[in-house]
């Protein structure tokens, strides 16, 4: 879940610049560039490609991860048309997706298709202050994550509306990004990069300050926010952990052990914490984001251990990775931005090695399982989203 905008236009410039400098290059010595168009040539117009089976943007990269595909069905882009979509979390017992529209400020309900087609789309919180991270507990309440008022919240059975944190050492959040919950213990873990803290997805820092060092944005402008909201100066990124019991707010990983967090899951056993340190925060200081997955041992409670579990690259291409869902087998499927064919969905096994991959016309920001066996891989892709029928489940509340 980062800074999608930015980086989407930034990212699509910069692969059309490297695209002609290295088709240039490629004539200049007599061959041609790589084709990674998909073969034959699909329309991403309902299912498609037609009668091609398997599908061949579904790729393999080791024996096992045929045996999580299933081979009679392809890609379906089941929405076009959002603004950017985020947070995808499964709300079994309403059998709908629910999804947040980082530029638009809303919350949809997606009724996914029975078969070919788009699903169908309505709103389900017209004004969601720029939300992005969405989870259920262990109660089914939805938790969400809001970039505008720089908090995450929790939607009560009653329709009420809990603040589970906006604060920490006695200041305001940065931007939460993305949430999960602990199944055991119920605690909320979320991440709070920067990503939020620009006009597009909520507002900006304070003059002088992050996103706003010129002092020339005028961050009130439009927003009913607070002041204490909008006279914001930002703190560290932090990764916290949010007791059930007592709800007290702990900064459980720091900047430096990994800066600009965005995605995270935990393993199906609960033993290994993972959390992407994606692209660096805009107008951060300090340790930079590094767009790698890291992995940590779960002791007593609290991550412990840092390793490396995956270094996001394919074919000597550094991949971006954003968020990130378990399945029960202890695979992790991990959304990402790339070029030259390299974006997508990438499946790693739980020793880090990558083992397949769905290749998609856009960056994924952010996956789920859904469905009623919790078999669909649903994708976000800026204004798209994606589903594609397993042969896996999800291993999370959503």
């Amino acid at each position: 879940m980062f800074s999608g905008r930015r980086a989407f236009v930034t990212g699509a410039l910069s692969t059309v610049i490297a695209s002609q400098i290295r088709t240039t290059a490629f004539a200049a010595s007599g061959s041609k560039p790589p084709d990674v168009t998909t073969q034959p040539p699909r329309s991403w117009s309902g299912v498609a490609p037609t009668g091609y089976l398997p599908d061949p943007d579904v790729i393999s990269l080791d024996p096992s991860f045929k045996d999580l595909t299933f081979s009679g069905t392809s890609i379906q882009r089941v929405l076009t048309g959002g603004g950017w979509l985020e947070g995808p979390a499964w709300l079994s017992e309403a059998r709908i997706l629910l999804l947040s529209d980082t530029i638009r400020s809303e919350q949809y309900r997606f009724i996914p298709p029975d078969g070919a087609g788009e699903g169908s789309l309505s709103v389900y919180r017209r004004e969601s202050y720029h939300s992005n991270g969405n989870t259920l507990d262990t109660e089914g309440r939805v938790i969400t994550c809001e970039h505008d008022m720089r908090r995450v919240i929790r939607w009560e059975h009653d329709g009420s509306c809990h603040i589970v944190a906006d604060s920490y050492n006695g200041k305001p959040l940065n931007s939460p990004n993305d949430v999960i919950v602990h199944p055991e213990d119920g605690s909320i873990w979320f991440t709070d990069p920067s990503y939020g803290d620009t006009l597009i997805e909520g507002h900006p820092d304070a003059p002088g300050k992050g996103t706003n060092s010129a002092g020339k944005l005028r961050w009130r402008i439009g927003s009913e926010l607070p002041p204490q909201f909008a006279a914001h100066e930002r703190q560290e990124d932090h990764t916290f952990r949010v007791d059930a019991g007592t709800g007290s707010v702990q900064a459980v990983l720091s900047q430096t052990a990994v800066p600009s967090p965005n995605g995270l899951c935990f393993s199906p056993d609960l033993k290994t914490l993972y959390v992407i340190s994606c692209v660096p925060d805009p107008g951060q200081t300090g340790t930079k984001g590094q767009s790698v997955i890291y992995a940590f041992d779960m002791i007593d409670g609290r991550p412990a251990n840092r390793r490396l579990f995956a270094a996001m690259t394919l074919e000597g291409h550094h991949l971006t990775p954003d968020g990130m869902r378990a399945d029960v087998f202890g695979n992790l499927w991990c959304g990402a931005s790339g070029s030259f064919g390299a974006a997508g969905v990438f499946c790693y096994n739980p020793a880090g090695t990558l083992i397949g991959r769905i290749r998609l016309p856009y960056g994924c920001s952010n996956l789920t399982f859904g469905g009623l066996k919790r078999n669909e891989l649903y994708m976000c892709c800026g204004p798209h989203l994606f589903r594609l029928i397993l042969e896996t489940q999800g291993a999370g509340l959503s």
